[in-house]
């Protein structure tokens, strides 16, 4: 498997060039931000993984441009803790997460319940009847299960599905939303 601490360039590439090729065969898709950013404020995020008990702070884009090596930490962190597998995660939904969080004004590290999931662990779940999706975004590095201290789930959930940038579920009972960066659609 590829070692996604240190992505290759053509990694970096391919998967930048991935996510703007989604916007564009399939319009359906929430809108895919600029790959280069105009330059202005540095953007970071801060994650605490549940299951792993890792904490993160990275400063993931900076000087117009997305910082290679914090995106490798940011995909070990969202990384199937079930298997250990890592996936290169989307740049949409990293840029998402980041907004949500700036738009709630909740700087406090962000709480993953899900990133990734390799087809096996989603297979796996499916059968035990979570309410796992058969072609989950999870699978693609394009959706993570998420909440944030200090801020309702309710509060939270009503904020990600008014921006309007791909899937929101709801899970009260769960503690957590979901938030992708598939087609704008709603559930929970």
């Amino acid at each position: 498997m590829t070692n996604f601490h240190d992505p290759s360039r053509r990694a970096f590439l391919g998967a930048g060039l991935a996510a703007v090729g989604c916007g564009i065969a399939a319009p359906a898709l929430a809108a895919p931000r600029r790959l280069l950013l105009p330059k202005g404020k540095p953007r970071a995020l801060s994650f605490y993984n549940l299951h792993t008990d890792e904490k993160l702070h990275v400063t993931y884009w900076k000087d117009g441009r997305y910082d290679r090596t914090a995106w490798g930490r940011i995909n070990h962190i969202l990384r199937d803790h079930y298997s250990g597998d890592t996936h290169v995660m989307d740049l949409r939904l990293i840029d998402l997460v980041h907004d949500l969080q700036t738009r709630l004004g909740n700087d406090r590290p962000v709480d993953i319940i899900s990133g990734y999931r390799s087809p096996a662990t989603n297979h796996l779940l499916r059968e035990r009847g979570g309410g796992v999706a058969k072609h989950s975004y999870h699978m693609r590095g394009m959706a993570v299960d998420i909440r944030l201290d200090g801020t309702s789930l309710s509060h939270l959930h009503n904020t990600a599905l008014a921006m309007r940038r791909g899937g929101v579920g709801y899970y009260p009972s769960s503690d957590f939303v979901h938030v992708d960066v598939g087609p704008v659609r709603r559930w929970g």
